[in-house]
């Protein structure tokens, strides 16, 4: 089993910075993508960032020059760096990962959500 924990979210006003962190464990060959996601009240989930396992990264619009993405292999463990933060970045944040699992039967891949960490941002 697979469990990604996630924290550093939190209260914040306008203008500040969080740093979310996400964590995999349990039976893991190897991490694919990694990836945050957003889910604001009565809103769908919306992709923030992701990256791949060799690196690069990938934004949405809204977050673009404000939030980076990084990843460090060795720990399987995600972050986002979120700066500037506007009352609109406030949601609860989800971490997502494509987590392959390898036995002696072979090798597939399952994606995997963590539970959510709440950002709030005050104005």
């Amino acid at each position: 089993q697979v469990q990604l924990v996630e924290s550093g979210g939190g209260l914040v006003q306008a203008g500040g910075s969080l740093r979310l962190s996400c964590a995999a464990s349990g039976s893991i060959f190897s991490i694919n993508a990694m990836a945050w996601y957003r889910q604001a009240p009565g809103k769908q989930r919306d992709m923030v960032a992701t990256i791949t396992s060799g690196g690069s990264t990938n934004y949405a619009d809204s977050v673009k020059g404000r939030f980076t993405i990084s990843r460090d292999n060795a720990k399987n463990t995600v972050y986002l760096q979120m700066n500037s933060l506007k009352p609109e970045d406030t949601a609860v944040y989800y971490c997502h990962a494509d987590i392959r699992h390898c036995s002696f039967y072979g090798c597939y891949s399952n994606n995997y959500w963590g539970q959510g960490t709440q950002v709030t941002v005050s104005s």
